[in-house]
């Protein structure tokens, strides 16, 4: 595993960002991963391109690295998902200034009315557990339960349902992709089939899976290729929602070799099973 950067406020940082362009978005006879930054991912696959929580601008806080996907580089985009409502993960922004070039939204719950009513995106409201297409992939909502603002007065306007927050599985022509989603560990998260590729989230918070947590779902499915994300983009060394270490990670980890620490913009290709 790559070296990890610590800065002086004692986070680990993610590798410096390679910038996309246009032809990242242009048709390619395989299936690429590339982690954005933060939470957010996209899948390229055979012609087929799918934007997983995309946070391109507009965020709220101060990051540690530059977008590796600036916003007049987005191509032709299939779907965008959205996992839930909170703005590290769905940004009004981004998605009123790529709108032209989506082709569809899928969206869970409560974040599905918002973007729908409130912002008139194309968007399809899903279940956890319903099924879409877009292009060469299919898709499934997966569950996740990360309805922390029940425990706030700030968001007490609304009961949130745990049915508003969602992850997303992948069928691609080459292999599965699971993104699990801000959750905590959910026993059903432990008996899926077995992914190719688990987009993944280790940071150790009560509202996301916990290290361990991390390190039992990864041991489940121990020939799963395991791409970190969520960790080492934002500049917030007290909050540990972002300030997950894949160095906790070796040792811990069943083959440790399968743990890949992608500098934001960087292409995983997902090899099809001989």
């Amino acid at each position: 595993m790559r070296t990890i950067h610590i800065n002086e406020a004692g986070q680990a940082v993610a590798p410096d960002p390679v910038l996309m362009t246009k032809e990242d978005f242009e048709p390619r006879n395989n299936t690429r991963i590339f982690w954005l930054g933060g939470g957010a991912a996209m899948i390229s696959s055979h012609g087929t391109n799918i934007l997983i929580d995309p946070v391109l601008e507009g965020f709220d806080m101060e990051l540690l690295i530059d977008n590796p996907l600036p916003v007049d580089q987005v191509g032709t985009v299939d779907a965008v998902c959205i996992t839930h409502i909170d703005n590290d993960h769905f940004s009004r922004m981004t998605l009123h200034d790529i709108e032209d070039r989506v082709k569809t939204m899928i969206a869970p719950g409560y974040v599905a009315d918002v973007m729908k009513e409130e912002e008139n995106f194309p968007v399809q409201k899903k279940k956890i557990g319903e099924t879409f297409s877009a292009g060469t992939v299919s898709g499934k909502l997966t569950p996740a339960r990360h309805n922390w603002q029940n425990g706030s007065s700030k968001y007490s306007y609304r009961f949130w349902e745990e049915s508003d927050f969602c992850g997303y599985w992948f069928d691609t022509p080459d292999g599965s992709i699971w993104m699990p989603g801000d959750s905590q560990l959910l026993d059903e998260q432990l008996h899926m089939p077995d992914p190719d590729v688990i987009l993944f989230d280790f940071a150790d918070n009560e509202w996301h899976i916990t290290l361990e947590g991390a390190i039992t779902l990864a041991n489940t499915y121990p020939n799963a290729q395991l791409v970190c994300i969520h960790w080492g983009t934002v500049n917030a060394p007290h909050m540990t929602p972002f300030n997950g270490n894949p160095n906790d990670l070796p040792g811990r980890v069943v083959d440790p070799e399968r743990i890949h620490v992608l500098a934001p913009g960087v292409a995983m290709e997902l090899k099809k099973h001989a």
